[in-house]
Order: C-alpha cells, then sequence, then structure tokens
C-alpha cells in the first residue's frame, strides 16, 4: 500500500515572499506573537494555505459552529457561484460552512433541514429555495424559527415567511434588458423566463409587461403573449425560442443564462444569425459566460454584494441581534457583450 508523501516544510521566505511582508513578520505570525496587524497575519495564514502549508496547531481556529446552505442544484453555474462567496465569507467569520444540494431523485429541502439540524447547525441560509415558490407551504419556515435556528434568504421574497431576505430588483433587471433591445431598433421582443408560480420569474413578467408598455404602449393582456414560461434550463429556452421566433419576435430577454444559451441554440439550428438576426439577453452573468460564442450580453446579478449580506444578517441572528424581517433589494448591471445588436430591417 502506497504511503500519501508527507506535506513539504513551510520555508519562511516562500511565505513572506507570498503575503509579502517580511520574513521577521512571517515569522511572529508563525509563532503566534502579538504586534501584528489584523489584516497582515491574515495575509500570511492565506498564505499558507495558498502554498499548500498545514497551519500550525496553535493557530487553526476552532469553529465558531456549523452553517447550512441549502441550494438547488450545482448544473447552474449561478449557484456555485453564489455557494463559493457564502462559504467563503463565512469561514471569515469562523463558521464551518456545511453545503446541502437538491438533487432529483435526492433529498428533499426538508430533509436536508433535518439533516442539518440533527448535526447541530447554528444557522442555515436558503438559496432560491422552497420559499421563493408560492405553491408551496411557508409554514416549514415557521416550525424552523420556533425551533430556534437562525435563517436567512436569497432570491424569492415570501411576506408569509419571518425571516430577512436578499433579493435582486428583478423587475429592474427585465426593464433594463428590453430598454437596451428598444435602444438597438428591436421592436417585437419576447421574454422567456422559469415557472410563473416562482417568485423571480413573476417579478421578471412584471418589469417586462410594464417595460412594453412603456415603450411601446402595449397592454397587458398584448405583452402577455410575448412571454412564454419554461424551465430554468437550456433546454427551457431552447424550447421558448421556438414559439418566440414564430411569433417574430428579434429579441428575446431571458430568465437566466443558461436559458440564453438555449434560445442562441434554437436560433442556429433555423440558420438565424446572433445578434445579426437575434438577439439575446440573458440573466445572472454566470461565470464563463463571457466566453461564449458570441459572449453574452446579460444582466448581472450582484453575487458578492447579497451573499455577503445575507452572511452578515445570518450571524447577526445567530448572536442574537434580530434584522429587520424585510426584503433587502440589489440593483442588478446590464452588460453588454457579443449576442445583441441593431435590428436591420430586411
Amino acid at each position: 500500500m502506497t504511503r500519501p508523501a508527507p506535506r513539504p516544510t513551510p520555508r519562511l521566505c516562500d511565505i513572506a515572499a507570498q503575503a509579502e511582508v517580511s520574513e521577521a513578520t512571517a515569522s511572529r505570525v508563525l509563532n503566534g506573537r502579538a504586534g501584528v496587524a489584523a489584516g497582515t497575519r491574515q495575509r500570511v495564514l492565506a498564505a499558507l494555505d495558498v502554498l499548500g502549508y498545514e497551519r500550525p496547531v496553535r493557530l487553526r481556529r476552532r469553529s465558531a459552529g456549523l452553517v447550512g446552505l441549502v441550494i438547488p442544484e450545482l448544473t447552474n453555474p449561478i449557484f456555485p457561484a453564489f455557494a463559493q462567496v457564502i462559504e467563503q465569507c463565512l469561514a471569515g467569520q469562523g463558521y464551518t460552512p456545511v453545503l446541502c444540494t437538491q438533487m432529483p431523485g435526492g433529498a428533499t429541502e426538508d430533509e436536508l433541514v433535518e439533516q442539518l439540524e440533527e448535526r447541530g447547525v447554528t444557522g442555515i441560509v436558503f438559496l432560491s429555495g422552497l420559499h421563493a415558490d408560492t405553491a408551496a407551504d411557508p409554514s416549514r419556515y415557521t416550525r424552523l424559527t420556533s425551533r430556534g435556528v437562525p435563517y436567512v434568504l436569497i432570491n424569492g421574497y415570501n411576506d408569509r415567511v419571518d425571516a430577512p431576505c436578499v433579493s435582486p430588483d428583478d423587475r429592474a433587471a427585465a426593464r433594463m434588458a428590453v430598454r437596451h433591445l428598444v435602444e438597438l431598433g428591436h421592436e417585437r421582443i419576447g421574454l422567456a423566463v422559469g415557472p410563473a408560480r416562482y417568485v423571480p420569474s413573476r417579478r421578471k413578467a412584471e418589469g417586462f409587461m410594464a417595460a412594453l408598455e412603456e415603450s411601446f404602449g402595449l397592454r397587458r393582456g398584448q405583452a402577455e403573449r410575448r412571454i412564454q414560461h419554461t424551465l430554468f434550463s437550456v433546454e427551457g429556452g431552447h424550447a421558448a425560442a421556438a414559439a418566440l421566433l414564430d411569433d417574430g419576435c428579434t429579441g428575446i430577454v431571458c430568465g437566466s443564462d443558461l436559458m440564453a444559451l438555449g434560445v442562441v441554440r434554437a436560433a442556429r439550428q433555423r440558420g438565424i444569425d446572433v445578434p445579426g438576426k437575434l438577439s439575446v439577453v440573458g440573466f445572472d452573468d454566470s461565470p464563463l459566460i463571457a466566453f461564449t460564442a458570441p459572449p453574452l450580453t446579460t444582466v448581472r446579478q450582484p453575487v458578492q454584494a447579497m451573499a455577503t449580506a445575507a452572511v452578515g444578517a445570518l450571524i447577526e441572528e445567530i448572536q442574537g441581534n434580530p434584522v429587520q424581517r424585510t426584503e433587502f433589494v440589489f440593483q442588478p448591471e446590464l452588460v453588454v457583450r457579443g449576442s445583441t445588436g441593431p435590428w436591420r430591417r430586411t
């Protein structure tokens, strides 16, 4: 049986160089001595991690507690992006994150919460969970509150759940996407978005219809015919594109980047050039989305700010400092790339 190779012995000069401090400062940190600024101390400890060295036992901080992070899936890259920032924020505050992912045929959100409670978590972060589903029973969160488990929600405000919630402004996101296409000369614009029972989908649809009324005077019934509710996936975007293209749309706003990629794929299968004949706008600005062909114009979800705010609110709750039971709304940002262009009448 092959034994694992022993970890390398830390070299003071390498640690100091990685942390951009003097060897004397690095030595003070490694020996647990006082007189070093907190930020400098953290840089030296981070250098140990980057270089693959184990931290000295005396420097290993005991965890302040376990915090669960419940997310729907990992196939949509926006969820791992959120998870990474949330876990970094928790670790920076001394908490140990426990990632729980729902998968088809796997544990449900309720089962994952039960498992987290059995492990004695000090709090839970719910990302795009059942709180965002208007058809789901919110009493599961009431029971969680009654058991004294602090929690926060991300994406999908529910006024029937008594907890802090962090969301992007979905209505504003749809409006800015439509306005961008209008400025490019597009007159027939459609929306591909997720199931109507989800709060983010409803809000994007509301913002979309408001924008069509502002730009073209379309009434609600007319605007609703330009909306295709489908799955938040490549396949869902592909299916929605078929109906919207048949309806003559030259610009399509999407509820996620994955849906936008499905729209682009559907257009190509019909021989429609993007952005020459069809402009497509996504939502999220998921990692690597700037490197698609063409690079995707999208509305960026402020992941860093939202995740940081959610963790901050949860820690306040854990420490016994109640946070206002309301929705904290963050502004998205339009990122223009290569999937949108001027509409040319032919």
